[in-house]
């Protein structure tokens, strides 16, 4: 294997480790406004703008990606949410 080629693999294991994950929080019909919001703050460190604002997409779009970032740091907020009653997902 030539320099250029390692460099490449290098380049390409560096992506795949800083590759940026999303919880997505989808729509259900059992939580209150007030609940979600209270959670997101709780859970992934949001101002009360910023869940108000992920509160009212969930419900009008169906879902909002509501944190962003390494999979080490999303996976227990993730868990907490489903912990907590939300529909959430890690991708």
């Amino acid at each position: 294997m030539g320099t250029k080629e390692k460099n490449q693999e290098d380049v390409d294991i560096i992506e795949q480790e800083t590759h940026q994950h999303e919880i997505v929080l989808h729509n259900d019909e059992v939580n209150t406004f007030e609940f979600v919001i209270e959670s997101l703050i709780n859970v992934c460190e949001h101002t009360l703008e910023q869940a108000e604002q992920c509160t009212y997409l969930v419900h009008y779009k169906g879902k909002c990606t509501v944190k962003s970032g390494e999979f080490k740091d999303l996976e227990p907020r993730c868990s907490k949410l489903l912990q907590l009653g939300l529909s959430a997902e890690l991708i």
